[in-house]
């Protein structure tokens, strides 16, 4: 997918959502589900899709609402459910139609007593807090969000009690009984007045923010940061942390300003990104652009996506980070500063650096390599059998400084804190860091490109296996092994893998966006890399034919 001409310049008018329609079309449209795109369907994170698609609408959420309740029935779930919302414009409404049918269900919900944002990572955090201290009446939670998409989508996702991203297993029930309901035009979901709802006594606000903040303490070094004076430039690009990090600066005593304080809907503050649209992707250069840009004024800037489950580092040595570099970097500070005091899994997904793998090698700890999808992280994130988990869109989490669950789910605001934490304690940045890791460890050269594709070529991505690679060779080596299953847990890759002694590539749909992504990477150099990415592709194409 080649790099719009405007990518990293500021967004005009005409790039900015209408969002008066884009509400009316959640409450006005009606979903189909005979049509597929219709559907509610859950990707690696939740149903996402856009009101004026009908694929986001008043149906959608309070049909998934009304499957949860009933998830939540057959399971014997009887604590608080924990509702979260981001800054899109249709987490609002959808916050609404959520809290109105859980509550007429009879759910205890709670919520931010502002009726304010909610982080991905503080939802899970409470999650698992509760039920640590009260196992009989477990918690679980949800989340409006549609992470880092563009301004007129929205997004729900549901969280267990072990406060992750729910499995497959849990997600296809909660599908299925959705579409059954929207088929049914949503006659039999129980659903009370939104005002009365919100008068309900089942309904009760906390201070979330007080609360995270409070934990930081539990896994990242604070005092480090304060002690050293490192000063933190943030830009939470709009998103649903905005409000936590005044609280995190005065609580911890920490040299910190949030250089960008705007939330809104439109996000018509953001540069645009590679493909010339809206996008919150603290990954990209494009997005991130402004803060790259006063690199310079911070010892550490950092940004995160609208539900704060991603992280984007920059420093002044070496820019924005690719996120690969940075969960190698991690990995290798906190493996050498927490007494964990036993071995521990380093978790990464299958299109996550190989240089990960030389980390982990390096500090004597043991691999687990997992398809696409923080999900398959939350088991051993739960039992404490995983010290790190994290994936190459730049999303992870690790466990605290005890050794204990910290969350379940990605967290961008302890990434973010801990390249200041790495600062303070090692004198170098996490830049620095990663030369020196590439310096022993060999430089790899990572690259990801997209390009469309419609649900019928993203099935036949998905059903990819080793019979159909026709080829033996890839950019000029012999192909080793082609996996249709991660060698973490045998789990299915939904798309495929081909490994050779220099490099790799993988290939697979993606689960929330009309495209398909191949990841690859070479250690010999970026010329290798191209031809293995040209190759990917030409192997691609052959699918598709």
């Amino acid at each position: 997918m080649s790099v719009h001409p405007l990518a990293g310049k500021a967004a005009r008018p005409e790039d900015t959502i209408n969002i008066a329609k884009l509400v009316s079309d959640y409450y006005l449209l009606k979903p189909d589900v005979s049509m597929l795109e219709q559907q509610v369907c859950f990707g690696t994170s939740g149903h996402r899709g856009s009101a004026n698609k009908a694929s986001f609408n008043e149906h959608h959420i309070v049909a998934i609402c009304q499957a949860i309740v009933e998830y939540r029935q057959t399971q014997g779930i009887t604590g608080p459910l924990y509702l979260g919302k981001d800054t899109h414009a249709l987490s609002e409404p959808a916050f609404a139609s959520a809290i109105s049918v859980l509550i007429a269900n009879g759910v205890n919900v709670v919520i931010q007593q502002d009726e304010g944002f909610t982080p991905t990572p503080v939802i899970s955090r409470l999650i698992i807090a509760h039920n640590q201290k009260a196992p009989a009446e477990l918690a679980d939670g949800i989340i409006i969000t549609p992470s880092h998409n563009p301004p007129a989508d929205g997004g729900i996702k549901y969280n267990p009690p072990h406060g992750g991203p729910a499995q497959a297993s849990i997600t296809k029930q909660i599908e299925k009984r959705a579409n059954e309901l929207i088929a049914q035009q949503c006659q039999v979901v129980i659903q009370l007045a939104y005002q009365e709802a919100m008068q309900s006594s089942l309904l009760t606000k906390q201070d979330f923010i007080s609360f995270y903040t409070r934990e930081l303490a539990k896994i990242i070094d604070m005092q480090a940061i304060a002690d050293a004076g490192v000063c933190i430039g943030v830009d939470p690009l709009g998103g649903s942390g905005i409000h936590y990090w005044g609280e995190i600066a005065q609580r911890y005593g920490i040299q910190l300003s949030v250089v960008n304080p705007v939330v809104d809907a439109s996000f018509s503050f953001m540069p645009l990104d590679k493909d010339g649209k809206i996008r919150m992707d603290c990954s990209s250069k494009y997005a991130m652009a402004n803060l790259i840009n006063m690199k310079d004024d911070f010892d550490i800037s950092v940004g995160n996506d609208p539900d704060f489950d991603r992280h984007g580092i920059v420093t002044k040595t070496g820019g924005l980070m690719n996120p690969n570099h940075y969960l190698a970097v991690a990995i290798h500070y906190l493996l050498s500063h927490r007494n964990w005091g036993k071995e521990r899994k380093i978790g990464k997904t299958l299109v996550s650096s190989s240089i990960i793998d030389r980390v982990a090698k390096k500090h004597n700890q043991p691999l687990a390599e997992v398809p696409v999808g923080f999900k398959w992280f939350v088991d051993g994130l739960d039992d404490t059998s995983f010290a790190f988990a994290g994936e190459e869109s730049a999303g992870a989490a690790f466990i605290t400084k005890a050794g204990d669950t910290w969350t379940t789910d990605k967290d961008g605001f302890i990434l973010a804190l801990l390249a200041a934490e790495m600062l303070a304690v090692t004198g170098k940045d996490p830049h620095q860091i990663y030369a020196d890791l590439a310096a022993e460890l060999g430089q790899p050269f990572y690259g990801r490109v997209e390009a469309p594709a419609n649900l019928a070529q993203k099935q036949k991505l998905t059903n990819l296996d080793a019979t159909s690679i026709k080829v033996d060779s890839l950019a000029g080596d012999k192909i080793l092994q082609v996996m249709s299953h991660a060698p973490g847990n045998n789990a299915a890759i939904g798309g495929v893998k081909v490994v050779t002694d220099n490099a790799w590539f993988a290939a697979r749909p993606s689960g929330t966006e009309d495209i398909y992504k191949i990841y690859a990477e070479s250690f010999v150099s970026e010329q290798h890399l191209q031809l293995v990415i040209a190759d990917a592709q030409r192997i691609v194409d052959g699918v598709f034919a």
